[in-house]
């Protein structure tokens, strides 16, 4: 089923900033003391559940990327809320696995410690509302990497 919002239910906080470099709609951003925003750039980090979402003011979507310096749209999700999120190249996940930053803005599936507990459980952004396999190869286009993801 083609998808053409970032926003698949709840509708979060909308804001808006100046892009230091190009942003997916669906990538997890972060903002800036420069008042701009980047993708959220630490892996495992506690961190706002922020995407940045399509620019539907200039008739774009989801796959328009914003360029550098661009204003970009994102909002801030609260739990419950679903976005359709982008996975990150060489990542599985099942319905129900818990997802974190990967540190470039996609997400990733949390690791488990040796004893079998979650190893950061305060980095969780959310869960995988469908199974998305993306391992296969470490280029995967963006478009079959897209997952919805409920927010923690």
């Amino acid at each position: 089923m083609a998808r053409y919002s970032i926003i698949v239910k709840g509708d979060g906080m909308q804001d808006e900033a100046v892009a230091n470099a190009a942003i997916t709609p669906g990538q997890l951003v972060e903002e800036l003391s420069t008042a701009k925003v980047q993708k959220q750039a630490t892996a495992a980090a506690v961190v706002l559940k922020a995407f940045a979402i399509e620019d539907y003011l200039q008739g774009k979507d989801i796959d328009d990327d914003y360029a550098s310096a661009a204003r970009v749209l994102y909002r801030v999700f609260k739990s419950g809320d679903e976005v359709y999120a982008i996975l990150a190249d060489g990542e599985n996940a099942a319905i129900g696995s818990r997802l974190e930053s990967n540190g470039s803005g996609e997400l990733r599936v949390q690791d488990l410690t040796s004893a079998g507990a979650i190893a950061n459980p305060e980095a969780l952004i959310g869960f995988a509302r469908e199974a998305v396999d993306a391992s296969d190869s470490a280029t995967t286009a963006v478009a079959d990497r897209r997952i919805i993801v409920r927010i923690a």
